[in-house]
């Protein structure tokens, strides 16, 4: 199975290391030049404008996982992703392997179609906000988590003043106000680079399209926290 984390929606407590870094770090392939950093108060209210705006998106991705201070990939992966405000999002695996990541409202699901398992937990009972929770939560709280910064045209990086989200960084990066990827960096300085394509704002969702059955076949693990 390929080796990428999962931090897109929160710390995933798995031995799937593809599911842990998912959202450890997003870079896509945008370029990796850092601009000169402004942190101001400036930098917060502009970026939940533009996050405000996002109440719904579908599309692809492509990620690529590195170890750490190295160019070299470890993995890559793509598949399709969704998301609806205030708390849905659908994270599909298809290459390499197959697994899907979905948050109901209620629970976070984790089906590895391979291993023919399926894992829950509760979305509730955490104060942190993990990347994907970034984009589909509350972007009025982006100051009370995070210190951010304007690192160039569309970049803003977001850096944790509180709590433990997992990661030490989270770049985000915009392209003619649409998000188009995502850069992590976790806590042990591996590096995930995140390229969001055929973005879609338009298309009309709904909840029960996040809706979740675990196949009958598939080995249940479900956890309270």
């Amino acid at each position: 199975m390929a080796s990428v984390k999962c931090w897109l929606l929160h710390q995933w407590k798995t031995d799937s290391n593809m599911i842990k870094t998912l959202f450890t770090l997003a870079a896509l392939g945008l370029g990796l030049v850092i601009a000169p950093v402004h942190a101001d108060q400036s930098a917060t209210d502009q970026l939940s404008g533009q996050l405000q705006t996002l109440q719904q998106l579908q599309g692809r991705f492509s990620q690529t996982q590195y170890a750490e201070q190295s160019e070299q990939a470890v993995s890559t992966s793509t598949g399709r992703f969704r998301l609806l405000k205030p708390s849905y999002f659908a994270w599909e695996i298809e290459t390499p392997d197959s697994q899907l990541i979905i948050a109901d409202g209620e629970y976070l699901w984790h089906h590895d179609r391979d291993l023919e398992t399926v894992t829950r937990r509760p979305v509730a009972g955490t104060d942190d906000m993990s990347p994907l929770q970034v984009l589909a939560g509350d972007s009025s709280l982006l100051g009370e988590k995070f210190e951010v910064s304007v690192t160039g045209k569309g970049r803003f990086r977001l850096e944790p003043t509180a709590g433990n989200p997992g990661f030490k960084e989270l770049t985000l990066i915009f392209a003619a106000d649409q998000i188009g990827g995502m850069e992590i960096l976790d806590n042990l300085n591996q590096r995930l680079f995140i390229e969001f394509s055929e973005v879609d704002d338009q298309s009309s969702q709904a909840p029960a399209d996040f809706r979740f059955v675990p196949p009958e076949d598939a080995d249940l693990f479900y956890h309270e926290q």
